[in-house]
This record gives C-alpha cells, structure tokens and sequence, in this order.
C-alpha cells in the first residue's frame, strides 16, 4: 500500500505526467456527465421497474456504465463498438488479410482493423438503437408521435456512442491506460453508491447471516480473481550457445509465461453480445408491426427471465468463446517457429512441430481452469442472489473482474511510464 502511494505521489511530481493524468481524469468526468444527460420522454419510474424484473437489461447495464437505466443520450454505451470489433476479429478466421492486418503490420495495420471497427459501428448502433426504442415503446415506456420522433432519438444515441468511442481514443493517447477499458471501468465503479445505499436500506437484524455470507464470498471472489488474473504457468526455455567471432552467445535459461486468464473478460462481452443478438434482431423485425415478429420478440424476452436456463446458456458461452478467443489469439505453430528461429528450446521436446503440439496442450490444459473460472464468475451474481437471498447482492463477478483487471492493467501502463521517466 505504501508503494501505491508512493506512485501516486511521483505521478504528479511530474509535470508530463501530471498533466496527462488531469486530462485523463477530466475525459472521465465528461463521460459522466453525458452518461446522466437523459434523452426526452421517458417514464423513469416504469423504466426502473423494468430494470428490476429483467436480470439480461441489468446485465447490460453494467457494460454501458448506467447509460441505459439513465436513459441516457449514451444510451448504448461502448456495446456497438465493442461488438464490431468482436465481429471483425471472427472475420479474421475467414479473411487472411484481414488477420494479417490485425496481427502482422504492427501499429499501421491495427490502426486500419480500429477505423473498420470504428465505420462498423455505425449502424451497428443504429440498429441496436432503433431495436430498443421500438422495444421500450411496447413497454409503454416511450411514447413516439411519428416515425421522424423515432429516427431523431436513434441518430442522438448514434451520435452518443461515437462521442464516447472518441473519449476513449483520447483517454488512450495518453497512455496512461487504454480508454475504452477504463471509461467501462468508471462506469462499473459509478454504480457502487447505489448498491452501498441499497444495502443500507435492506439492512436488519434477521439478515445479519446474508450479509456476513455476502462479505465472505466478496473477499473471496476478489483474492480469486487477483490469483487467476496475475496466475500463470511458466514453460521453461534453453537457449542453445552459439559462437560470434572470439566470443559465446546463448546457453542460458529463461521461461515462456502463459497466463491461466489468458482471454481477460473477452469471452464476457463475446457471450453477452450473443445473447444480445437476438433479442435485438426480433425487436427490430417487430417494429415492422407483424404479429409472428412481435410473438418472437416477447418469447425471446420470456426466455431470458428463465434464470436457471439463462444461466447455463451463459456459462456455456463463456466457457467456450474462452477456447475460441485464445485460438485466434495464440498461434502455436507461430510461436513453435519463433522460438526455433531465436535458438530457444524447450528442454526435451524437439523444435518444430513437437514444440508446437506441446505449447497447445498446454494451453488447452491452461484454459479448461480459465474457462471454468470465467463461466463460474459469469453466473456468479444469481448464485449469490440464490444463497444470500439479498436481490442487490450481485456482487458482480464479471464486474469485479473487469474492475480488476482494469486496475492492475493500468497500474502496470503507470509503472512503465513512471520508468521511462526516471531513465
């Protein structure tokens, strides 16, 4: 703790770094700001009710940093855009270009696989906007006069998810953190007033033993998440000698690090997007005002009010978009090839294709225990609702995750900068 401090305070002796910390701290009090600007004619208290009763529209709304219970001119959040490069990174398995884009060309070719993500947005937002608008307004929740009523709200939210998209690039060029991850991390951190007050005002006596129960499995989920986040298996490398001249390279030992979280909270916002497909599709093909879309639309919104069901179709996704992610993202063929080339062995196994056929075992081995810890912290909230019978106490894994990994992530991004500095 006292390191902590002690960056902190070395962060703003820094008049670079100070001012880049008050830029990044100002971008996140605007993103507040507009995060609370509501959009006109809604009916807050039916709005709220229906927060309550639907446990797929609270989810949501952790993602979007309460945009959405606000009714917000945000109303989405950074979902589209987080959702359109998920789109274009499972195009990357069938377009070899566009993977060799995203993983070859360095920081030119990242730049064009954001601008892509940035265009899809677009109507991606549009669509997801117009969906739950008509959605809300079966609800009895809004009510439009004309079509243009409509259209004018969709292009304002539009217009509110491509503002926060441009905060979070602002925040990044900073490189203090990386913006989209922490505008989503102060939007999670937002909501924690409302859930301390929440408690307070279901406290008693009775409820004493849920309330114990609820701090136990908090600590616990925390420690967990730390250990899991920051865990890894280390592959151990040799490195084999080599002569240069009158002088001996090599024949030295290091490791190969391979997180057990190796896919972050991806496989989360992969499955909530999956699950949110759908709903979204049927609630725009139901604005066309036939009976057999809207019968779709209601069945597909009963169907996420099953919670068991719910549940173990998320824990299901999660557990396998966790395999999914790390295939596009760990190459071990790659990797086998990149040791070889550096002269780096592992100590009985033969370079190539051997190499390449243990490095994936292991990360299969590797990410049985990462799926099952994701999925597990996925559906966390309703065991812990099930336990505590406390309806506030979803502690949030997924948020407490994201809140974490955040954190350490951007503590390290500080660390870097605060070494570069003293070098």
């Amino acid at each position: 703790m006292t390191d902590f401090f002690k960056k902190i305070i070395s962060l703003f002796k820094i008049k670079d770094l100070r001012k880049r910390v008050l830029i990044v701290l100002a971008l996140l009090v605007i993103f507040r700001i507009t995060a609370n600007i509501p959009l006109p004619g809604v009916d807050f208290e039916r709005l709220k009710s229906l927060f309550e009763a639907n446990q797929f529209l609270g989810l949501i709304n952790i993602f979007t940093g309460n945009t959405l219970s606000n009714f917000s001119i945000a109303l989405l959040g950074l979902g589209p855009y987080i959702t359109a490069i998920i789109i274009l990174q499972l195009l990357t398995l069938i377009y070899p270009r566009l993977k060799a884009l995203y993983y070859e060309e360095g920081e030119v070719g990242r730049a064009k696989f954001n601008q892509y993500a940035r265009i899809l947005t677009i109507p991606l937002t549009f669509l997801q906007a117009f969906g739950f608008l008509r959605f809300l307004e079966y609800q009895g929740i809004l009510h439009f006069l004309s079509i243009f009523d409509i259209l004018r709200d969709v292009i304002i939210v539009t217009a509110g998810t491509i503002f926060l998209m441009w905060l979070g690039e602002l925040i990044t060029e900073q490189k203090l953190a990386n913006g989209i991850s922490l505008l989503i991390f102060s939007g999670i951190i937002s909501r924690a007033p409302e859930v301390i007050q929440q408690a307070i005002i279901n406290f008693s006596l009775d409820k004493i033993d849920s309330y114990i129960i609820l701090l136990l499995l908090s600590i616990f989920v925390l420690a967990g998440i730390v250990v899991v986040n920051e865990g890894e298996r280390r592959i151990p490398l040799n490195f084999a000698k080599r002569v240069r001249g009158t002088k001996l390279y090599g024949g030295v030992s290091s490791y190969l690090p391979v997180k057990i979280n190796q896919a972050g909270v991806i496989p989360i916002i992969f499955a909530i997007s999956v699950l949110l497909f759908p709903a979204t599709f049927f609630q725009f093909l139901s604005a066309t005002g036939i009976d057999f879309f809207k019968t779709l639309a209601e069945d597909f919104n009963n169907f996420y009010q099953q919670r068991l069901i719910f549940g173990f179709l998320y824990f299901v996704l999660v557990f396998g978009f966790t395999y999914f992610y790390t295939a596009i993202t760990f190459e071990p063929n790659e990797l086998a090839l990149n040791l070889q080339k550096s002269g780096a062995f592992i100590p009985g196994i033969r370079p190539g294709k051997e190499t390449a056929n243990y490095l994936s075992n292991i990360v299969n081995k590797i990410n049985l225990a990462g799926g099952l810890f994701l999925g597990l912290i996925a559906v966390l909230p309703y065991i812990v609702e099930s336990i505590t019978k406390l309806h506030f106490a979803g502690i949030g894994g997924t948020s407490i995750l994201i809140v974490v990994s955040v954190g350490l992530e951007t503590l390290r991004q500080i660390d870097a900068e605060l070494s570069l500095h003293s070098y």
